[in-house]
């Protein structure tokens, strides 16, 4: 059995986690529009924080060396 005070809190707490989440989302819309267009990764890491990956960089490889002619 909850009390009437509670419920109230606890839907005030929602009500505050709602608006961060829009806030946070309204902050980083262009950003985040820039990376999806462009086909990047976007991994949200706090509040209107971002990390921002081109997937193309798992494809590189580092060059191999080319042995040296000795003349």
């Amino acid at each position: 059995m909850y009390s009437q005070g509670t419920k109230g809190l606890s839907r005030i707490k929602s009500r505050i986690r709602e608006l961060i989440a829009w806030t946070d989302r309204e902050i980083c819309m262009e950003p985040d529009e820039f990376a999806y267009r462009r086909g990047w990764t976007v991994a949200r890491c706090g509040f209107g924080a971002r990390i921002y990956r081109d997937p193309r960089f798992d494809q590189l490889r580092i060059a191999s060396k080319v042995p040296e002619e000795v003349s």
